[in-house]
């Protein structure tokens, strides 16, 4: 059974891992185009805020759409039009949208530049219910969390140079000395993004990335007997008829919003805090972002076939190697890169909580939400570069946290897996409504951008909760983590 699943599994991943680039880039550049258009545009903080709301929210009506047009035609679509054409067709949508940043480039329109963002969403919403599914049917089942953990990995690396290479096309050098941003100058990072889209989608139709992915029930199971997996997904008529799942979807739009607005904010509160220009922050939100690839560079090591011993040296080694690839991309980008040697002290604890976890994804959410509530704290109560540092380590902890949700939620779905990987794609517009929260809140009339940090906070407090809820749940259908992992050496 595991060799159907996974013989294609390199190349098929190989091909997969494109995608996760693009989206990461895009999201992470976000970052960046928020204190530009409120700067030039004169937006108050809730209004450029509408530029993560756009982008998050349309991954949602993408999923809308894919759900709805799947009962028009009493079957799922992507096993309809095969996954390769899926994504494929999501590439092409991506790539039209990218058309727009010409016209809202040039004649500085916020709603042309959110339009083209929202166009953008949807295509990677059908680009993500697809990839998702695949990269855990690619191979054994008790190492999805860490493949996607792997193809994390990769999504963050175009976080990480995304808004190096936006704020270059900005500010006109990526020296932190230039400071003239130009909102025209931002069309080019996008329409060259759009035509490497239609690239990609054109290599994925020639691909080996298969049409359709082989369910786990389809299985006949090994010694003459269903597993308990099976057993329960046919019980339930649908895929919310399960509590991991439906509980897994608030889990989504939490993790989604608190990833997206701690970055998102964190210009606004440099800029008001420490007054830091435009133009410096960069690196600053690059670090953010390379966080997550560090975590999930981590966590991936467990996806491949190693001895113990060399997953605990690689567990040690992995996160500074991720590390050294934020400082090389930021020295070349020629940023002064000393002030963030202190972040290696930073990346022990993150290996202390991985250790920790050992493989098992509710413990694993339960110790990293943990981990992100102390340093919120700590970021809200201190002042400075302390905070700024605290509060960026959030991406360190938010790292993993996908995979976990993601794996918790569709395990033991069965049947109705797809159904439930399009549900949780839908909920990714946490990342619109709560950078909206967050920058509402933010405002000097309101609680100010330090302490709107505690929308944050509730965040990880549901994520906590999801960890030992899940878990319980998943214990009731006779599905118990803590073995898996032990039987499978994980």
């Amino acid at each position: 059974m595991e060799q159907k699943n996974s013989k294609n599994y390199g190349g098929a991943l190989l091909t997969l891992v494109t995608v996760f680039f693009f989206w990461g880039f895009v999201a992470a550049s976000n970052d960046i185009l928020i204190p530009v258009f409120k700067e030039k545009l004169h937006l108050l903080q809730w209004q450029s805020q509408m530029i993560s709301f756009a982008f998050y929210v349309a991954y949602t009506v993408g999923s809308i759409i894919y759900y709805l047009c799947s009962k028009a035609a009493s079957g799922d679509i992507l096993n309809k039009i095969g996954y390769k054409n899926g994504i494929a067709l999501g590439l092409i949508i991506s790539a039209i949208g990218t058309l727009l940043f010409y016209p809202a480039a040039e004649s500085a329109s916020f709603l042309l530049m959110i339009t083209g963002l929202f166009i953008v969403g949807l295509g990677f919403s059908l680009q993500q219910i697809a990839a998702n599914a695949l990269v855990v049917a690619l191979g054994d089942p008790q190492t999805g969390a860490q493949r996607l953990s792997l193809t994390g990995g990769v999504n963050n690396f175009g976080t990480t140079i995304g808004p190096l290479l936006v704020s270059l096309a900005i500010f006109g050098s990526v020296s932190a000395n230039s400071q003239v941003a130009s909102i025209s100058a931002v069309k080019f990072p996008y329409l060259i993004l759009g035509a490497l889209f239609l690239v990609v989608a054109v290599i994925f139709k020639f691909s080996s990335v298969p049409d359709k992915i082989h369910s786990v029930t389809d299985d006949v199971v090994e010694d003459g007997e269903e597993s308990a997996i099976v057993k329960l997904a046919n019980q339930k008529k649908s895929a919310l008829g399960y509590t991991q799942l439906v509980l897994g979807m608030i889990a989504i739009f939490v993790y989604v919003g608190v990833e997206v607005s701690t970055a998102s904010n964190l210009p606004e509160f440099m800029k008001e805090k420490l007054h830091t220009p435009t133009g410096n922050i960069a690196p600053f939100i690059s670090l953010y972002w390379a966080s997550l690839m560090i975590g999930r560079w981590t966590a991936s090591i467990g996806a491949f076939n190693l001895k113990d011993s060399a997953k605990k040296i690689l567990s040690l080694v992995t996160p500074y190697i991720a590390f050294g690839v934020f400082l090389a991309v930021n020295r070349i980008a020629q940023h002064d890169v000393t002030p963030f040697y202190i972040y290696a002290l930073v990346i022990i604890i993150l290996i202390i909580a991985n250790l920790l976890s050992k493989g098992n994804p509710a413990r694993q959410l339960l110790i990293f939400s943990g981990c992100a509530i102390t340093a919120l704290f700590i970021g809200m109560l201190s002042s400075g570069m302390v905070s700024v540092f605290c509060f960026i380590t959030v991406g360190l902890f938010c790292s993993t946290l996908w995979p976990c949700i993601y794996t918790l939620a569709v395990t033991g779905l069965g049947k109705h897996t797809n159904e439930g990987s399009s549900f949780l794609i839908m909920m990714i517009m946490g990342g619109g409504f709560i950078s909206l929260l967050q920058g509402y809140l933010g405002d000097p009339s309101r609680i100010g951008i330090q302490w709107s940090y505690l929308v944050g906070v509730g965040c990880f407090v549901y994520l906590a909760f999801y960890a030992v809820k899940a878990k319980s749940a998943l214990k009731q259908q006779g599905i118990d983590f803590d073995t898996v992992v032990a039987k499978g050496g994980h």
